[in-house]
């Protein structure tokens, strides 16, 4: 398998693959909704569009970076949304990095979005898809977010089939910048478990995948397909 890692200003053209890495929080959080029990995310090009959208199908849940504000149901946060009930809804997604990276990739063939906690499901997805040429977009940072970074070459070093140890990958990103922040409260709409939530390695047992569907880029939770040794993914949780 053939792997690049670049950041969003780097995507000269759409890949045949992309996986879109944002550890904090954004692709954190698309899973949690989808456990909490939503059926589907729609990614938004701008706050402006979200609420657009919102106000043209009133029953959908708005979510974006930061405090909340006017007309926004949710904010970016793992720990925030845990204890949310998203039975059947539909969720819009604003964030700062990984909705634009998501969106930056649209014309792919194939668009995965990821953080640790669907690290596996995503590798194996890779894997079941004979996957000649993926590109990781690293959406953090201009392309240096050490979470993102760290993630990303996690993932595809599972994805090869290597025998990766996750230890120092979630090592890395436990010390990056983003982390910091977190940790120190710099971050608006932030709980103070969001960086722990983060870094729980292959949480759900699935994969998010992103398709355009009238005019919208849409996530969806895909499952895991089966290890290769048989082995099988973990269960998603109940609460």
């Amino acid at each position: 398998m053939d792997t690049r890692f670049l950041g969003i200003a780097e995507l000269a053209e759409a890949p045949s693959v992309a996986v879109v890495v944002d550890v904090m929080r954004a692709f954190t959080v698309a899973p949690w909704a989808f456990a909490r029990g939503a059926e589907k995310i729609v990614l938004a090009e701008s706050l402006d569009d979200a609420l657009a959208l919102k106000a043209h199908h009133p029953e959908w849940l708005a979510l974006k970076d930061g405090p909340p504000a006017p007309g926004f149901d949710l904010v970016n946060s793992p720990g925030l949304l845990r204890s949310a009930d998203l039975g059947g809804r539909t969720v819009v997604q604003k964030t700062t990095a990984g909705t634009v990276g998501a969106l930056a990739v649209r014309d792919a063939a194939l668009v995965l979005c990821a953080g640790f906690v669907v690290a596996e499901a995503t590798a194996r997805l890779l894997r079941a898809r004979a996957c000649d040429s993926v590109t990781f977009v690293v959406t953090g940072e201009d392309g240096h977010a050490e979470e993102d970074q760290a993630c990303a070459r996690y993932i595809a070093g599972r994805a090869t089939g290597a025998g990766t140890d996750a230890a120092e990958y979630l090592r890395r990103a436990g010390g990056s910048r983003a982390a910091a922040e977190l940790a120190e409260g710099v971050r608006q709409g932030a709980h103070p478990d969001d960086v722990a939530l983060c870094l729980e390695l292959d949480r759900f047992p699935f994969a998010v995948v992103a398709t355009w569907e009238d005019s919208l880029m849409v996530l969806r939770p895909h499952p895991a397909p089966p290890a290769a040794d048989g082995a099988s993914a973990r269960a998603l949780p109940g609460g």
